[in-house]
């Protein structure tokens, strides 16, 4: 078109301002999605959970994986640990939060429908724009509608931020059973702590009735003029010691009540049994073949860090339809009058529909800078993921690494114990047959006690290693990889 054309008989003056708001809109829609130059640095590796059926199927896993370990009583520990801790609440509360808000999110995707009834008493100005008998009078004024409004999601926006809000809603719901994993674990390490302490106090106890037996042995050979007050005086100094280590080990035991306890949600540890089952009385799960490298999907934070991902590109992809108009619908009919009485005649109806459009020209940058941010965030989830799954590999390794080690330990200090429980036997009877003296009967008993309490240190240290297992692939599902034993 040129200049010419406007002065033609076949164009009409009422067409320019419709013109113009089209060259605006066409310059405005080239100029809005301006994005170029922002570009996502950091790349997602192969992952482990690919799909959202695998990450909603990772979550399912075998939530009471504690039980293989056959010990009634733990199992009653871990059910009211699961029910009174706060730290679990917590998670929980994250959880129904994250739900709203994505419920939140939802609702800005449908239309919205709403009534509106405004009541009131105002006097008219006389000298404004309202007529008589109106101007400078007091009236009624009311107005009872329904409105509807709905905004036309052509380029993604609000299913983006949906997107987006339903993946941090899964990232907090993997979360929740992250806390449920690690509290469960921290009470079974607490609970084998104090089997370990108590296992630890027996020893102490034989070793104390042990050392009074041999101090009345020693006694008995002093008045028959066999042995010197050296060997009695050796003798007696053994007693103050193992009493010592008693009030050691008793210490650390309430220590281990009172944190038991805490896991428990109680402030009393009285509340829990006397003394805890057995060390020798537990099943211990070994390990059972090969872990495959996929398993670490279940984890909970593996997957909590891969919704995370999800959530941060849906939050990129948001970030870019702002650049773009919102098309909105509106509607509203209803009454409106002055003077109560005649609102709801039939005069007094109104109505009205139409559109909007709105489109960002000129921001001073801050959809740029926004989607910029949202990129680096993106970038961030993606390396935490990277990250998440490397220590994962890494704790796993670990801990299959030391269940084994434990193993081939328990072995070695079995045939050591047996060793030095044999040496304990004939410098006994030698020294009773006045053979050898004390000191070598006292040497061979440190030993033994050593390599009991060595004992009960890696026996407790085997169900250790294994609670660590099970939580380092993901709570229920390492009874996949372990054998009763």
């Amino acid at each position: 078109m040129n200049a010419n054309e406007f002065t033609s008989p076949h164009f009409s003056p009422r067409f320019a301002p419709r013109l113009l708001v089209l060259a605006l809109l066409v310059a405005g829609l080239s100029a809005c999605a301006d994005f170029s130059g922002i570009q996502q640095q950091s790349q997602l590796h192969e992952p482990v959970i690919a799909s959202a059926q695998d990450k909603a199927a990772a979550l399912q896993v075998r939530a009471d994986w504690w039980r293989d370990f056959g010990d009634e009583q733990l199992d009653r520990l871990q059910a009211r640990a699961l029910a009174n801790s706060p730290s679990l609440k917590l998670a929980q509360a994250r959880l129904a939060r994250s739900q709203a808000v994505m419920e939140v999110a939802k609702g800005a995707t449908l239309p919205q429908v709403g009534v509106q009834v405004d009541l009131t008493q105002q006097r008219f100005t006389a000298n404004g724009m309202v007529p008589p008998p109106f101007a400078g009078a007091v009236r009624d004024t009311g107005t009872a509608q329904l409105t509807a409004s709905w905004e036309l999601d052509f380029f993604g926006k609000y299913r983006a931020a949906l997107d987006a809000a339903l993946g941090t809603a899964k990232a907090a719901e993997a979360d929740a059973q992250a806390a449920h994993v690690l509290l469960a674990s921290h009470v079974a390490r607490t609970y084998f702590q104090w089997a370990r302490l108590d296992a630890q106090t027996a020893v102490a106890e034989r070793a104390l009735a042990q050392r009074q037996q041999a101090l009345q042995l020693v006694q008995g050979r002093v008045e028959a003029g066999l042995d010197t007050r050296l060997e009695l005086r050796l003798s007696e100094a053994g007693l103050p010691e193992a009493r010592l280590q008693l009030e050691t080990l008793a210490e650390q035991t309430a220590l281990t009540r009172h944190a038991l306890a805490a896991l428990l949600g109680d402030t009393d540890s009285s509340a829990l049994a006397a003394a805890p089952t057995r060390l020798s009385a537990i099943r211990q799960p070994a390990l059972s073949g090969t872990i495959p490298a996929d398993v670490l999907g279940t984890r909970p934070d593996i997957v909590a860090a891969r919704w995370r991902v999800e959530a941060a590109g849906n939050d990129v992809r948001n970030a870019k339809t702002q650049f773009y108009p919102n098309i909105n619908l509106v509607g509203f009919a209803g009454f409106s009058s002055i003077g109560l009485p005649s609102l709801l005649n039939g005069g007094s109806q109104q109505w009205g529909v139409g559109s909007a459009l709105r489109l960002p020209i000129f921001d001073a940058g801050r959809l740029r800078a926004n989607l910029r941010g949202k990129t680096a965030e993106l970038d961030a989830a993606v390396e935490s993921y990277h990250a998440a799954v490397i220590d994962a590999a890494r704790d796993v390794a670990d801990q299959v690494t030391s269940t084994q080690a434990v193993q081939r330990q328990q072995t070695e200090q079995g045939a050591a114990q047996a060793a030095a429980e044999a040496a304990y036997a004939i410098a006994l009877q030698r020294y009773q047959a006045g053979v050898t003296n004390y000191l070598t009967v006292l040497n061979a008993e440190t030993g033994v006690l050593n390599q009991r309490r060595v004992g009960v240190d890696l026996a407790a240290r085997a169900l250790e290693t294994r609670v660590l297992l099970m939580h380092a692939l993901g709570g229920g599902e390492a009874s996949r990889f372990v054998a009763a034993r």
